[in-house]
């Protein structure tokens, strides 16, 4: 018998309070790359014909930024999350799974600084 509300339960708030949350923001970058991702295959099929100069105009637009690195930012908060969940689903180790985790929050952490300072770079024309 469980004293926990049937509320409770549909939220899922076990121990670590902090299920449901993983699950939110895993569906809602899933939904935002889904957008962004669209956007971005039609921008480049129309750079397609562009000169450098041309593309390099296109990046500076603000909108062009802003979207593109949004995509960037949620591009690689989305794969942390799945590795995260493939890490404490399949690792038996504790502290194997510990360090995986942490080298997938680094790697991800600085791939994703990498991609937003090159894409300001290149929107800066520096």
């Amino acid at each position: 018998m469980s004293l926990r509300s049937p509320l409770a339960r549909v939220r899922g708030l076990g121990s670590a309070k902090q299920g449901s949350h993983h699950w939110w923001m895993q569906r809602l970058t899933a939904v935002a790359l889904l957008v962004l991702s669209l956007w971005f295959v039609i921008s480049v099929l129309q750079l397609g014909t562009m000169s450098h100069e041309e593309i390099r105009s296109w990046m500076s637009e603000p909108l062009s930024t802003v979207l593109f690195l949004v995509m960037l930012v949620a591009l690689y908060y989305h794969a942390s999350l799945g590795v995260q969940v493939v890490i404490e689903d399949y690792v038996e180790s504790e502290w194997v799974k510990v360090a995986s985790l942490v080298l997938t929050k680094f790697i991800a952490f600085f791939a994703a600084a990498v991609a937003v300072y090159s894409v300001i770079k290149v929107s800066v024309g520096i």
